[in-house]
């Protein structure tokens, strides 16, 4: 079997975190989303929100570490590597911020090709903002849309996943996978 690297996108309060701790539960091999991390990083260096106050320096530590997430999952042992966000969210978030930035990543998405991506859909009914996740609802929905179309835009078919239990998500994943 060729390893598959899949990715798990949709915008802010969409479920993703669940349903990846839902596969890590199932024993399945997962990344986590890592722009919680940076952000934690950047406010131990005393930057409130790099992602508003730096956004191409938070853009570009994104990229290194989803960079450093695909070169990981290509060596894993296991067959198939689920990650929280891919490459191209990086772009998608400054497209929808309006900012430019450097070649560099438009290459990064060339270079990093995964297997399949799955796409959450808004879902006011679960969207919760918190002190990383500050945007409204309705700025979710346009960060979902930047999302459809920067992946699009890179030759990937988006797989919806439905609004459903996590169980119902996560069985709808794995049968798409098997495929």
């Amino acid at each position: 079997m060729q390893k598959e690297i899949i990715v798990i996108i949709g915008g802010p309060g969409t479920g993703k975190t669940t349903i990846i701790d839902g596969l890590i539960a199932q024993g399945h091999c997962c990344y986590p989303e890592i722009s919680r991390e940076v952000t934690l990083e950047a406010k131990k260096q005393g930057i409130e929100q790099l992602f508003l106050e730096k956004p191409l320096l938070f853009s570009e530590l994104l990229l290194e570490g989803r960079k450093k997430q695909f070169q990981n999952a290509s060596k894993e042992i296991h067959d198939i590597v689920f990650i929280d966000r891919g490459i191209p969210d990086v772009l998608a978030y400054m497209h929808y911020i309006g900012d430019s930035y450097p070649a560099t990543f438009d290459t990064a998405c060339r270079e990093h090709a995964y297997s399949k991506i799955f796409i959450l859909p808004p879902w006011e009914e679960i969207y919760i903002s918190d002190h990383e996740r500050y945007e409204n609802f309705e700025q979710a929905k346009l960060i979902y849309n930047h999302l459809t179309e920067t992946y699009e835009n890179y030759g990937y078919k988006l797989i919806e996943v439905p609004k459903d239990t996590m169980d119902n998500r996560i069985l709808f994943i794995l049968d798409e996978i098997s495929r």
